[in-house]
């Protein structure tokens, strides 16, 4: 019957692909018997509750496969339709080229990008073992399950493949099974060309029990192998499957053309014929194909029921466990918690991360399910909390992570831990270093994922560590960046109101950009906003000049209106630390930048592309346009015009030119 059902996932993946003109076939049709395996036979789900919280996870990091995935989800009963399938990359479709979290049920996490979906399923296993050992009792196991990979040859060449097996070889996290799809094609041809790695040795030697070279299309072998790896429960498992591309197809089969392009109608044909399906009919089910799925749900439903009557008995035993667990699940902060934040003495003076560290203590005291780590930064990042433990192999009861030195598997891991559910994650390095993880922290904005994203030393005035150090195009990249709130406070007040911010923004990630170099306690004419995205902290009312800036460089903007009122200068100064949100403001109410007359200025320790907007051709800005350089960072800053006295002047000769002064 297995067969069958494979052989269905075989018609209804290529009659999809063809259909839209477009598509990856090849995958789809020589994994259809191990997708089949593991939805059938081994996998604990329930369609009718696809946000069960107990289900095993199946990622298929191999996104382009999707087809794989939709057919599966549809035969085996979730919210999608024939129809869905048929509209397979439409616009608007729930079932899109790769799979999209909150798009399609029953996709756990967003994928395409090779290796993402690797780091994402090392993030679920851990999430599930640190909920294992915070609401399992002795009585009840309500967090049992396992986490399952489909990943291609493609994936373990991604560097970040090894970052997240590395990592999860050290943390012995022994519910995680990963299928190794090793059908030896990529898309330029064979894997000769490029990637003669021996991989199960690789993860081997990261700490992973393998089984090698398993036949993808001997049933009896993939259960064997699936008992070995639940048999090993303190090492995560690789399990190498052997398959052919396009397998069945009369010419395509093992041929690197079927990869990324439809087969053709012929080709169809042909593989429908060899595999005893219709020719002439598409997007065909045969009726004992959906008995089978049937009879399927009537034993998932049996599962899924037990674990609820389970879950009702440890609610009922656990009053105090179970409030916890509806807090984390829903991302619950008590609203006199907000006010308790705002009731912390934060007027000091001291760099950003400094009392950003001060502010965090504060909520890993009274919000237990958020967690988090460092790159190996965690001294310069002040992200490690002394009494809430750390993560470690066999011990998932502490808070702390040990990233090591792995941005890019970082940002992957925690947005695994996100999808997971039940946990808030937040990860940490310097500003420079969010480069490595920027597809990670685009995958998280594109899921909506809550992530919280430290990241120190936010500028050339680092200093001496040089420009390879000294983030420069960094913070306006992150700007870019759809749906990531990126807030950049001034000082210790705005720190304090920018977590805020962050832990009230659940509907996608926030990025906290954070000075090295310490930074005044400012000097504030009106309330301090960080959710209007920008504020007036000097004001005047018919100001000759307007001073714009965030983070570090608005203490230096007030250093400027000092030095301008001695020459009768009216200035108004603007601190902007969510500069999205601040342009936001202006569409509703453009006084704060008003009169038009003034004289519009920008400090910006970074290059000046997405400040224009708010400027005029006569204004200006002051930034940096080149790499920085190796020395104290006073120097760095003045060399590239940071200089009350240089700014001041071109502020009055700008005026002057305007007859203003």
């Amino acid at each position: 019957m297995l067969q069958k059902v494979a052989n269905t996932v075989k018609g209804l993946s290529v009659d999809a692909v063809q259909k839209a003109n477009s598509g990856h076939p090849g995958m789809p049709v020589g994994c259809a018997e191990l997708g089949s395996f593991i939805f059938s036979e081994i996998l604990s789900h329930y369609p009718n509750d696809p946000a069960w919280p107990d289900r095993d996870r199946f990622v298929l990091s191999a996104g382009h496969g999707s087809m794989l995935l939709y057919s599966l989800l549809f035969l085996s009963g979730y919210n999608i339709s024939i129809e869905d399938l048929k509209k397979f990359r439409q616009l608007e479709s729930s079932t899109p080229g790769h799979p999209e979290y909150r798009e399609t049920e029953g996709v756990e996490a967003t994928t395409g990008p090779l290796g993402q979906g690797l780091g994402n399923a090392v993030g679920m296993a851990i999430a599930e073992r640190m909920m294992s050992e915070r609401y399992n009792t002795e009585r009840h196991s309500i967090v049992d399950h396992y986490t399952y990979v489909l990943a291609s040859d493609g994936d373990f060449m991604e560097g970040i493949s090894s970052e997240v097996g590395s990592l999860a070889g050290h943390l012995g996290l022994g519910k995680l099974i990963v299928f190794y799809d090793s059908n030896e094609i990529s898309i330029e041809g064979s894997t000769d060309l490029t990637f003669t790695e021996n991989v199960p040795a690789r993860f081997e030697s990261f700490g992973w029990h393998t089984v090698e070279s398993v036949d993808g299309y001997d049933y009896g072998e993939l259960n064997n192998a699936v008992k070995k790896a639940w048999a090993e429960d303190e090492k995560p498992t690789l399990i190498e499957v052997k398959t052919k591309i396009a397998k069945g197809a009369p010419t395509l089969e093992d041929d690197a053309s079927s990869h990324g392009a439809p087969l053709g109608e012929d080709e169809i044909r042909g593989l429908k014929e060899h595999i005893d399906l219709p020719p002439d009919k598409k997007f065909y089910v045969p009726e004992e194909v959906k008995d089978f799925w049937h009879d399927k749900l009537a034993e998932l439903r049996c599962n899924y029921n037990s674990w609820q009557e389970e879950f009702k008995d440890w609610k009922e035993t656990n009053d105090e466990l179970f409030q916890s667990w509806q807090n984390a699940q829903n991302l619950e902060i008590p609203k006199s918690f907000y006010q308790c934040l705002e009731d912390m003495d934060m007027n000091f003076a001291a760099a950003t991360r400094k009392s950003a560290g001060k502010v965090l203590s504060k909520i890993m005291e009274e919000v237990n399910y958020l967690v988090g780590g460092s790159a190996d930064l965690a001294p310069s990042n002040k992200t490690y909390q002394e009494e809430m433990g750390d993560i470690q192999a066999g011990n998932y009861s502490g808070r702390n992570f040990h990233f090591g030195v792995r941005e890019h598997g970082m940002g992957g891991i925690i947005n695994g831990i996100s999808l997971h559910k039940g946990l808030r994650p937040f990860g940490a390095t310097f500003l420079m270093f969010s480069d490595y993880m920027r597809p990670a922290i685009r995958l998280a904005a594109m899921m909506g994922l809550p992530n919280i994203y430290i990241f120190t030393h936010d500028s050339i005035f680092i200093g001496e560590d040089g420009p390879t150090h000294q983030p420069v195009e960094q913070l306006e990249s992150l700007r870019l960046i759809p749906n990531l709130k990126v807030l950049r406070p001034a000082d210790s007040e705005e720190v304090l109101l920018a977590w805020k911010q962050a832990l009230k923004n659940q509907e996608g990630p926030t990025a906290l950009i954070l000075t090295r170099q310490d930074v005044p306690f400012l000097d504030k004419d009106k309330e301090p906003s960080v959710k209007r995205g920008g504020y007036v902290v000097k004001e005047s009312l018919a100001p000759d000049a307007i001073l714009m800036a965030s983070g570090s460089e608005v203490s230096l903007a007030l250093e400027i209106s000092k030095r301008l009122k001695k020459d009768s200068v009216k200035t108004r100064v603007i601190s902007v630390p969510d500069r999205y949100e601040f342009y936001e403001l202006l569409k509703k109410d453009d006084k704060i930048l008003k009169p038009d007359s003034s004289l519009k200025v920008v400090l910006e320790a970074g290059v000046s592309n997405g400040w224009h907007k708010f400027i005029g051709p006569d204004d200006f800005v002051i930034s940096v346009e080149d790499f920085g350089y190796s020395a104290p960072g006073d120097e760095v800053g003045k060399y590239f015009g940071f200089d009350k006295v240089k700014i001041s002047d071109k502020i009055i000769s700008k005026l002057n030119n305007r007859n203003l002064v």
